[in-house]
């Protein structure tokens, strides 16, 4: 049952305002790399493949979009640092908003978990540690294979401001390229969350030991970020219970916790939200799959979600292994103001009318999620209007 009469009957496709945005459902577009902009720069595919996703009131994510030219880890992810990205991005979100959707950048720089192969002049990747990625994770490189991590280059601390800048401009460029706000992804083991895990940040300077050091750069940049385009436009994302690329913390909830309890500060002394926290759960085993970590106990899993929506003081997205159902239960029970997909968003263009009349789901081919192909496996999967009510059979 819910906890509060708010939240009675509160489903996927009740209604509600984020902020300054009045979504018409509570499915969202969660933010995944496709590797799908050439060079870095949006092609039209991708104006596909968001529209496709759009529904008049619905609210997508961008995949990771690179904030500088350090910032790749991944072959032809976009960027959002250059005139020749923003003037294609605006024709993607242009496409998106005639469709009466909302759409954020996920604003992006993978830190350690890259490579020479992406870096300018081949240098060694930045991060908050001199210590690479393990062998039991290998990096995508621009001819399809799997590489080891390299010994990526810890920032001294006066180059760290620097990128925050990269992170301030970013956003700025977003703005002008049309986007209704930005998320700082500050999750799933790249570089802010390199500062944040204890797990792989050993500095001794102020960005590291304690806990209130590990979350100053995080911080640094929301503060940035809501100074260049506003508190209204800004979205944080977490993972503080996710060890994908080794980032392990030693307390996870006391981590998710600071971070909240800093956000929470910064709003009251801006007297105004910011549009959202977004927060990852390991729940992986929805699907049979533990890529991002070995998840925890059910239970525990959904203590800390509830632990981190009850302390946060704004709307709070959760994300991680959702179904259908598993969703509609987090908004009954009250554990979040909206639900983010992705896998399933992938194949199912449509998931929003399928969820609603509970219709199948085509699978996902993972074989294609990462490659080059601007139809295949990318805007090829059916509607239900299109390719009748049963998945086709070769997915």
């Amino acid at each position: 049952m819910a906890e509060n009469s708010a939240t009675q009957g509160t489903t996927l496709f009740s209604p509600y305002k984020m902020g300054n945005f009045n979504l018409s459902h509570r499915v969202v577009l969660a933010p995944m790399t496709r590797c799908r902009a050439l060079n870095g720069i949006p092609q039209p595919g991708l104006a596909e493949y968001y529209t496709q996703r759009s529904t008049n009131g619905g609210f997508l994510i961008t995949e990771g979009t690179l904030i500088s030219n350090t910032a790749a880890g991944f072959p032809h992810v976009p960027g959002i640092y250059n005139e020749e990205q923003v003037e294609a991005w605006k024709k993607v979100v242009d496409a998106v908003h005639a469709k009466g959707a909302i759409i954020f950048c996920q604003l992006w720089h993978v830190g350690r978990a890259s490579h020479q192969v992406y870096q300018p002049g081949g240098a060694p990747p930045i991060s908050s540690t001199n210590t690479p990625i393990s062998n039991r994770w290998r990096i995508l490189m621009p001819d399809g294979s799997y590489g080891i991590y390299p010994k990526p280059r810890a920032l001294e601390a006066y180059e760290i401001l620097d990128v925050v800048e990269h992170y301030r401009k970013a956003a700025l460029n977003a703005i002008r390229a049309g986007f209704d706000g930005i998320e700082i992804h500050g999750a799933h083991g790249y570089l802010i969350d390199q500062f944040l895990k204890d797990g792989i940040n050993d500095r001794t300077d102020e960005y590291g030991g304690s806990i209130g050091n590990r979350c100053r750069f995080i911080i640094q940049v929301v503060q940035a970020v809501v100074s260049a385009i506003g508190a209204e436009r800004v979205g944080v994302r977490i993972s503080p219970a996710i060890d994908h690329l080794d980032a392990t913390d030693s307390n996870p909830l006391g981590l998710g916790l600071a971070v909240i309890e800093r956000l929470n500060k910064l709003q009251v002394d801006l007297g105004s939200k910011i549009t959202y926290l977004h927060v990852t759960q390991p729940r992986y085993t929805a699907y049979g799959q533990t890529e991002s970590g070995k998840p925890g106990s059910e239970e525990e899993e959904a203590h800390l979600i509830r632990t981190f929506r009850k302390a946060y003081q704004g709307t709070f997205i959760c994300s991680g292994g959702y179904t259908r159902e598993l969703g509609m239960e987090a908004l009954a029970q009250d554990e979040a103001d909206l639900v983010s997909y992705g896998r399933l968003f992938i194949s199912n263009p449509d998931l929003v009318l399928r969820f609603k009349i509970n219709a199948p789901l085509n699978k996902y081919i993972r074989k294609t999620f990462y490659t080059q192909d601007p139809v295949v496996g990318y805007t090829d999967y059916p509607f239900l209007n299109k390719g009748g009510q049963e998945p086709l059979s070769r997915l």
